[in-house]
């Protein structure tokens, strides 16, 4: 059921999401550093050479992956990869294989083998601030990449795509799609806690509800039901199966990640719904979801997660550190971008890895 909601709960609502958004913007403001747009994912990626004032030959860049099982972890290991050889450098590589402990394990191996930089793409934002500690006792800076690690860790920077701005961008997108149409949606996430999605969400819903407030002087945001995919097609597939027999008048589906709806898509033809849902994702430009974005009217847009350009940058922020540069932001984001049917064909590749 929808429910109207009057002025003065509106202002009870929105004003901790106000406060909210106001801290995270004023930190943006001091975290966010300028980077190069979006880069296209490529399948040959041969790296990028960075201005160094010392010699690079023999250092050694470490990279710990939480798992090597999806496309988008596959790219990522090979821009950094490329990236680091391309500079005359050692690549060392350790994969978490889907388990924390296995993770930590790679992690000390990999500062046992004394890298110069550690890049560290952690499962679980607290299960890794421990070796985050033990690096630094060793003289080796982190770099996270990717994903988020608890604040109390010891790191240099972070390195992500800018996931609260790119989901606002969806969210505002939806609304003026879908004007005055009465939205039915259903939220495919994730997992229950992770700090990436959460902040995906953030974004789409603030878009969502920013825009509506700007064009139509309200709120009028009916989310019917969230599902957890583990960020898997499976879990996507089942997930919709699941809402459509709930939620037969689902009309929007939004996503944290292409990766979640991917799967969903053949739930909603085996349906016969493909001409009354809209997807919209707020990440992350998977070459899958760019195609069906030329292709369909059914899948809206979605956002840009760069794994090429995330791994150039953080190697490329290794070896400002390694040049002895220290005063980086907490956070540095990769530029925001929406990926339309107006832009698709400008991001596809067929042949990228992701």
């Amino acid at each position: 059921m929808k429910t109207k909601i009057n002025k003065s709960v509106l202002k009870q609502i929105l004003k901790p999401l106000m406060v909210f958004a106001l801290i995270f913007n004023l930190s943006s403001c001091v975290e966010q550093t300028d980077s190069t747009s979006a880069t296209v994912n490529s399948s040959e990626d041969t790296g990028e050479t960075i201005t160094s004032a010392i010699d690079l030959t023999g250092k050694k860049i470490g990279y710990c992956s939480p798992s090597l099982n999806a496309p988008y972890y596959q790219a990522l290991l090979q821009s950094i990869k490329a990236t680091t050889e391309k500079n005359g450098m050692i690549f060392l590589s350790a994969d978490g294989q889907n388990d924390i402990n296995k993770q930590v394990a790679a992690v000390e191996d990999l500062i046992t083998k004394g890298v110069d930089a550690l890049l560290l793409n952690p499962k679980d934002p607290d299960a890794l601030v421990g070796v985050t500690r033990m690096a630094k006792a060793a003289g080796i800076p982190v770099f996270i990449i990717d994903s988020s690690i608890n604040p109390s860790a010891d790191f240099v920077t972070t390195v992500q795509s800018n996931n609260l701005a790119n989901g606002e961008l969806a969210g505002e997108w939806l609304v003026k799609k879908m004007g005055n149409t009465t939205m039915n949606i259903a939220l495919l996430s994730g997992n229950a806690g992770n700090p990436v999605g959460k902040t995906r969400k953030q974004g789409l819903l603030q878009g969502i509800t920013e825009e509506q407030l700007r064009t139509q002087g309200k709120i009028d945001l009916n989310i019917k039901t969230q599902a957890y995919t583990e960020w898997s097609y499976a879990g996507g597939l089942k997930a919709m199966e699941d809402i459509l027999v709930a939620h037969p008048d689902i009309n929007v589906v939004i996503t944290e990640s292409d990766v979640c709806v991917l799967g969903a898509i053949k739930a909603i033809a085996q349906a016969g719904k493909t001409d009354d849902i809209l997807i919209v994702a707020g990440a992350d430009g998977q070459k899958e979801a760019i195609k069906y974005i030329m292709d369909t009217d059914f899948y809206g847009c979605t956002a840009m997660n760069s794994p090429v350009q995330i791994g150039k940058n953080a190697v490329q922020y290794a070896i400002e550190y390694i040049n002895g540069k220290r005063d980086f932001p907490k956070t540095s984001f990769t530029a925001p971008l929406l990926i339309t049917k107006e832009n698709a064909a400008k991001y596809y590749n067929p042949k990228a890895l992701f």
